[in-house]
């Protein structure tokens, strides 16, 4: 993930460009008006930071951005009278009007809670623990996982394969998983 990050550092302006959406859609967010344009913004970055990080499996935002998506998928969802008629679907006209406050549907609040806090838990549960082997950031670390590994030796292995060869994931996972077990 460092690599990656210095990579996209030493582009230049994208680098920076990057960071400037991500306030602007900050910002967008904050504000009620704009929230619904803050939403799209921030979509795609933070889908592809939650992407990037579970591809690499980096404990940074491993669980973070999951969840980050999430609640902006939320907003989307909750927003979808304000931008469903930039889609191109017929639409009633009849239904132009955006519902009052009176006519919006307040039933089941324990159940929403229920449900987004089931959510919360099964994403950091199944992220957190999801993996066999993470690489962590350094050899150091990911050596520490080793001890209660299934395979210790394997294991040290994979660790010098990220860190000290510096190949991909999933050739060093598949070392791993094609080493015999002691």
């Amino acid at each position: 993930m460092g690599n990656y990050l210095e990579a996209i550092f030493h582009t230049g302006f994208y680098y920076t460009l990057i960071g400037v959406f991500q306030v602007l859609a900050a910002l967008l967010l904050l504000i009620p008006r704009t929230a619904v344009l803050g939403a799209v913004v921030y979509f795609p970055i933070i889908l592809n930071i939650c992407l990037l990080s579970i591809s690499v499996r980096f404990e940074g935002s491993l669980v973070s951005s999951p969840l980050m998506v999430l609640a902006n998928l939320y907003l989307l969802c909750w927003y979808y009278q304000h931008w469903k008629y930039l889609l191109p679907f017929n639409h009633n006209p009849e239904q132009a009007t955006l519902p009052t406050y009176k006519n919006l549907n307040r039933k089941c609040p324990t159940f929403f809670f229920l449900g987004t806090m089931t959510t919360v838990v099964a994403v950091g549960l199944g992220l957190s623990f999801g993996f066999e082997m993470m690489p962590r950031n350094t050899r150091k670390e990911c050596k520490t996982q080793c001890e209660d590994s299934a395979n210790p030796a394997a294991c040290i292995t994979f660790c010098d394969c990220i860190h000290t060869q510096g190949q991909p994931l999933g050739k060093c996972l598949e070392t791993y998983n094609q080493a015999p077990r002691n």
